[in-house]
């Protein structure tokens, strides 16, 4: 059976252990984009080695590098929000939320079809807009190290398509977030979830 969990960075040392006690003698196969953990008794797990890669390649270093303290951006764009933040060491630095009403779809046909169509495209893009220029003033001059992006990837390429923005497309890195339509709390779990380390488990039946 295998189920994918998030530990946070502070966890993951811990974590490691605890999958050792629970297993049996484990086997470490490390490699810059994944460390493999094979236990005694035929359990395995997969780390995604977060903003990779890594660089020294052993336990201890994987867990030196989630540990490293980051300037991280993280931008949200979806059709009816978005949100623009920095963190460092865990914390919310600068951030800026925001919504704009995007039409929804209608069922009428002919000229009215057409004519919501349009709306909606003027609306959207009216939005991406807002998106870019939140984009512009909360990111492109905080000298982040990684962009961690979510919501609508369309809106999103959209928003990194901006000049002002040209450095931040070489620093995005996954995960790519689901969230919904971003508020002030939907942006703070973001960032939370962008440095969580995701793990893939199978273990024996």
């Amino acid at each position: 059976m295998t189920r994918t969990i998030s530990v946070a960075p502070s966890r993951l040392d811990r974590w490691l252990d605890g999958f050792g006690e629970r297993h049996g003698a484990v086997r470490y196969d490390v490699t810059p984009t994944s460390v493999t953990l094979s236990a005694e008794d035929g359990s395995t797990a997969v780390v995604t080695v977060p903003f990779e890669p890594l660089t020294v390649l052993s336990r201890e270093g994987l867990v030196a590098h989630v540990l490293t303290e980051r300037r991280l951006g993280v931008l949200l764009v979806r059709r009816g929000g978005y949100g623009a933040g920095v963190f460092a060491g865990g914390k919310l630095l600068d951030s800026k939320v925001g919504s704009r009403h995007v039409q929804g779809t209608t069922k009428a046909g002919g000229w009215s079809q057409q004519r919501y169509a349009r709306r909606r495209d003027n609306q959207a893009r009216e939005a991406f807009a807002a998106a870019t220029e939140v984009a512009v003033r909360i990111l492109a001059p905080a000298k982040l190290d990684v962009l961690v992006c979510g919501g609508d990837r369309r809106a999103v390429d959209t928003v990194l398509e901006d000049p002002r923005l040209k450095d931040l497309p070489g620093i995005v890195r996954p995960p790519f977030l689901g969230v919904p339509d971003p508020k002030q709390k939907v942006l703070e779990q973001a960032g939370v979830d962008a440095l969580a380390i995701r793990i893939d488990v199978d273990q024996p039946e």
